[in-house]
């Protein structure tokens, strides 16, 4: 399933829009402690950076362009680390909002998600006595909401990128989003190779168990062939997030760690810093015989434009 010159792609989400303050108070929050973060995560091991802006004086996920731009300037100032821009944003957000940061930013890499995903955030609002009175509504308001991705949207979003040079990510929640991304690829909308982002272990998604992960790869596997694409894995939640990690790394894939999917360490103890997760994963592949990548090597394995395409 790999060759022995394979290397690992870690990628940290170090803080996502869906994890709230209230949670742990550890989530990086301004554009100083998100780069910040990624830098360590760099440092120990990290390739890539997926990045979601929040307001700085409440956490609150921001469309800003603004808070974007300094984000990734910053990090850019620190390290060579490739930086892969959210177009999935938040709860609520727009196509347009969520679209906006590829034409200012033109990133080497950015999330794309090719199918319509229920939201399951309602399922903690009652568990926490929260610190912003923004976090609860936000919650609760997740239960009424779908992240929609139309076919109109989804051409309008892949037309953008190849525009900008911008390597799609592409998130399956579920093997809709792989069979809706076949049809994109057929109409010339995505280019091979592709890189995929198996999203396991979210309410509204597909469970993070061993024989879903093995049935998305076979999936792709039957239409594109293993030399046609690349593919990562999130386990989103604790313990889903390491067991994923290790069939990821066993089976010749990359994986992505980070609060924006679990705020959780060994022994159900709050990380105080997603340099934690990157650790624990850099030393599981140190025993299951995966090198790490660089972040050159990560350009290398995806095929992405360069740091001195990118408009930041």
């Amino acid at each position: 399933m790999r060759t022995k010159e394979e290397k690992l792609i870690i990628t940290v989400a170090p803080s996502g829009a869906d994890t709230l303050p209230t949670q742990t108070p550890h989530l990086p929050i301004t554009p100083d402690e998100i780069a910040e973060e990624i830098f360590k995560c760099y440092q120990a091991g990290a390739s890539i950076a997926h990045v979601h802006a929040r307001e700085s004086e409440t956490g609150k996920p921001t469309p800003n362009l603004s808070v974007y731009r300094e984000i990734c300037e910053k990090v850019k100032k620190k390290c060579d680390i490739v930086i892969c821009v959210t177009t999935g944003g938040a709860v609520g957000l727009s196509p347009q909002e969520r679209l906006a940061v590829l034409p200012e930013l033109q990133p080497e890499m950015c999330s794309f998600t090719p199918e319509s995903v229920n939201v399951g955030l309602f399922k903690i609002a009652d568990r926490y006595q929260w610190k912003f009175a923004w976090e609860k509504p936000f919650l609760e308001d997740s239960k009424n909401q779908v992240f929609s991705n139309s076919f109109a949207d989804l051409e309008t979003f892949t037309k953008t990128m190849k525009k900008y040079g911008t390597k799609p990510e592409c998130e399956f929640f579920s093997t809709s989003g792989i069979y809706n991304l076949n049809f994109l690829v057929h109409q010339g909308l995505i280019d091979k190779p592709i890189h995929c982002q198996f999203v396991l272990g979210t309410l509204g998604g597909t469970g993070a168990y061993p024989i879903e992960l093995m049935h998305f790869y076979n999936e792709l596997v039957h239409m594109y062939g293993k030399d046609n694409f690349t593919w990562s894995t999130i386990g989103v939640g604790y313990p889903g997030m390491n067991r994923m990690a290790a069939m990821a790394i066993m089976m010749g894939g990359h994986v992505r760690v980070g609060m924006e999917d679990n705020i959780y360490i060994r022994g159900r103890k709050h990380a105080k810093s997603n340099v934690d997760f990157v650790k624990d994963i850099r030393a599981l592949a140190d025993i299951l015989g995966r090198e790490i990548a660089t972040p050159q090597d990560a350009r290398l394995i995806l095929r992405l434009k360069g740091a001195d395409k990118t408009n930041f």
